[in-house]
């Protein structure tokens, strides 16, 4: 079961991140700020959030931390893709140099902002849906 809710907990965070990206791109935000991420909200973006958000769900199965709240530990976790993002994907993939400074000097910052409500969004549904658990084993 634990496999499955972090699976899913992270699908959810990834799909409301892509949301949320999608948001501030179409309200002017991050082109206020500098920073050219403005995605189209289609099937394919939101499908690929949501895949990869489910599979960087799979950290919180880890004990790193588990004595913490569940905030912390979502913060924590949210430099894994944080990393990756700054250090692959946006090299490589975008194009846009280490960090993303090729789409603009905030980059990194929207890049961390982004991960955090990730790893937010899948540590609550997680500690929401451990909650429950424990109330129906108690009852």
């Amino acid at each position: 079961m634990r496999i499955a809710v972090a699976y899913a907990s992270g699908s959810l965070g990834g799909f409301v991140t892509a949301l949320f990206i999608w948001l501030l791109g179409d309200i002017g935000v991050t082109s206020a700020a500098g920073v050219a991420i403005a995605p189209a909200l289609t099937p394919a973006w939101l499908y690929s959030r949501a895949v990869w958000g489910g599979l960087w769900g799979f950290a919180f199965l880890l004990p790193f931390l588990a004595h913490r709240r569940w905030w912390v530990r979502a913060l924590v976790f949210s430099l894994g893709p944080t990393l990756s993002t700054w250090l692959i994907i946006l090299p490589v993939q975008a194009e846009a140099g280490v960090f993303g400074f090729g789409l603009g000097l905030l980059t990194p910052v929207f890049v961390a902002v982004f991960n955090a409500t990730w790893a937010l969004t899948t540590g609550a549904s997680m500690a929401a849906v451990v909650k429950l658990h424990q109330q129906e084993l108690a009852s």
